[in-house]
């Protein structure tokens, strides 16, 4: 995906529990890029791999455009955008590149703290360094924005007439911080880092919430995981995997969701029918 150009290519990533756009990252969704177009969309949470929840799915992402229409939409309004800029004499101009995966491939890959032990015990909270390289020369070979932005942005509003941008709408941005937050508080998940934490002081780690680890000030400055990182990094999946804090604290936010979905389902009904419109827009000038 791409960053500034790519005004309609927006994914889910996590902060503070919230669903922002964020280019590089993805949903926990499929590349087949449809859905039913006969009935509306059940609303539920869906779980792979039980051991693996970057294969699980969240209720709101129903709402939300998959990794595969993102890209298809993204593509043809960099079409769009580059044949204006062509027409108006900026002939140089380039799409952004896609940005490849980092920090998880799917919504819930990392939304509850990292969950693989052996990515723990190479990169302790670290992303893969040769992940963190190939986003970092994307990132480089962006020249996407040397150029002149009042004509760019001409061209981009010209591209919306043609195919509407995609976005995460703020209603589905509002549920997922909102599930996330109040999953955390939720008496399971509570009784989930208590029993996470305990497990951590019998292998010498004091943290008394799972995310606490992770954010431990000498890790967030690290350039690179020390041997006490990925120690405290192996630990934690340990302890997460004994009490089984991801699927508790996922349980409890899927449900969540359901009743916030269930309050707004008209208005969430109407946002995915804005999706499917940019799709199907976007399909016909493939």
């Amino acid at each position: 995906m791409k960053p500034m150009t790519k005004l309609a290519l927006p994914a889910l990533a996590v902060a503070g529990g919230i669903l922002v756009a964020v280019a590089g990252t993805s949903l926990a969704q499929g590349d087949s890029g449809t859905r039913a177009e006969t009935a509306a969309p059940v609303a539920k949470a869906f779980v792979g791999d039980p051991e693996d929840p970057a294969t699980w799915r969240l209720p709101v992402e129903t709402f939300a455009p998959t990794k595969a229409q993102t890209r298809m939409v993204g593509a043809t309004r960099d079409e769009l955008i580059d044949a204006c800029m062509d027409g108006k004499g900026f002939p140089e101009w380039t799409p952004a590149p896609d940005l490849p995966d980092l920090g998880g491939t799917t919504l819930t890959d990392w939304r509850y703290g990292i969950h693989d032990a052996q990515d723990a015990q190479a990169h302790g909270y670290h992303p893969d360094p040769a992940a963190q390289k190939a986003y970092d020369d994307a990132l480089a070979r962006d020249k996407s924005g040397d150029t002149d932005r009042a004509v760019l942005r001409s061209c981009v509003d010209q591209a919306d007439g043609g195919v509407p941008r995609l976005a995460v709408s703020p209603l589905v941005n509002q549920i997922g911080g909102y599930s996330y937050q109040t999953a955390r508080e939720a008496p399971e998940v509570q009784k989930a880092f208590q029993q996470w934490s305990e497990c951590m002081k019998t292998k010498g780690f004091a943290y008394a919430q799972p995310m606490d680890a992770a954010e431990d000030s000498r890790f967030l400055t690290a350039d690179e995981a020390t041997e006490l990182e990925k120690a405290t990094a192996v630990a934690d999946v340990a302890c997460r995997d004994k009490v089984h804090v991801e699927k508790t604290w996922f349980d409890a936010e899927a449900r969540i969701q359901e009743q916030e979905i269930s309050k707004s389902r008209a208005a969430l009904d109407e946002q995915l029918a804005g999706i499917k419109t940019a799709v199907a827009k976007a399909r016909a000038l493939d």
